[in-house]
């Protein structure tokens, strides 16, 4: 089984909408993953500074990067769990 993670933005004042996308689209698809929320400024900005993004949410398969929301849904299409 893979290692699924979705690294999303979830700040006091502010929760990323591409972050629910994903979320949801994940959800949606039955497919297990772990939600990692980043909680302050401070963590968004750690995190795209490790790795090398401007944006989240990100989502990593087995380590590899596999990219936002829109990477997220190509993701599902591509592994069948998305309907047409």
């Amino acid at each position: 089984m893979s290692e699924i993670i979705l690294c999303r933005m979830v700040l006091p004042d502010h929760t990323c909408p591409y972050g629910l996308r994903a979320k949801h689209l994940l959800e949606d698809a039955g497919v297990r993953f772990e939600d990692r929320v980043l909680k302050t400024r401070e963590e968004v900005d750690a995190f795209k500074a490790e790795h090398q993004v401007s944006t989240t949410p990100q989502l990593f398969v087995d380590g590899e990067r596999i990219g936002g929301s829109r990477q997220v849904e190509e993701w599902l299409e591509r592994e069948g769990a998305l309907g047409g």
